[in-house]
């Protein structure tokens, strides 16, 4: 179930811009390009193996989404992480995580819910204390990106995977002095479950305390570094 932190391309035709930037945005989120450090062309060019075209179209993507910034006669660099920033997305996710895990359980297919039962498993066999800080946090997104998916609206869907990514770069930042990790993992089988059973006022209000939650045990971990 677990999947890339990045949207993943949905078909076998993906171009190699979409790839450069599914790769290029691991790198940011997990961070293995750290925030505020500089954008090599050629460094990503020699390492991904993909043409320098679809490298700067994907890094002009990645302006679009927040996570790059380019500077005249500068260079490109990954954007700073401020307390701020936290705030910023934890207001938007406030708002449409509740919005789309209340509208998956009013529209979600019986496919779609099939798939959520899925991932509750996937939950429950999850290996929480034994995981990289990287399996972690992709197994994380991988669970918000199918609620996203049920909801069934591509613009909402499309909103929320950026704003994840935001959230998921902030979080792998302190997710080493972040305590209840499992608790946090396990959160999600009560919010799947809601969604399954088509209660849309349990999926809302759990899903609203989730993100609360998060933005609380970040933020206090930013203020304690």
């Amino acid at each position: 179930m677990a999947q890339a932190l990045a949207s993943q391309p949905r078909s076998n035709g993906a171009s190699m811009a979409d790839i450069a930037y599914e790769q290029i945005l691991q790198m940011l989120v997990t961070l293995r390009i750290y925030p505020g450090d500089p954008i090599h062309d050629e460094q990503i060019i020699s390492e991904l193996g993909i043409g320098r075209t679809p490298v700067r179209e994907a890094l002009k993507r990645l302006e679009v989404d927040k996570l790059v910034v380019t500077y005249p006669k500068r260079g490109t660099f990954a954007t700073r992480v401020e307390v701020s920033d936290l705030a910023f997305v934890s207001e938007i996710r406030q708002q449409l995580e509740p919005a789309a895990a209340a509208r998956a359980a009013r529209v979600a297919t019986a496919a779609m819910r099939d798939e959520l039962r899925e991932t509750k498993r996937d939950i429950e066999e999850f290996d929480v204390q034994n995981a990289t800080t990287t399996e972690l946090l992709t197994f994380d997104a991988g669970v918000h990106r199918a609620i996203y998916r049920a909801c069934g609206n591509p613009y909402l869907e499309d909103v929320l995977i950026r704003q994840s990514n935001l959230a998921t770069r902030i979080w792998c930042m302190v997710v080493d002095r972040l305590p209840r990790m499992s608790t946090h993992v396990k959160e999600h089988l009560a919010l799947l479950q809601a969604i399954i059973d088509g209660d849309e006022a349990k999926a809302a209000d759990l899903a609203e305390h989730h993100v609360k939650d998060f933005e609380v045990a970040v933020r206090e971990a930013l203020l304690n570094v």
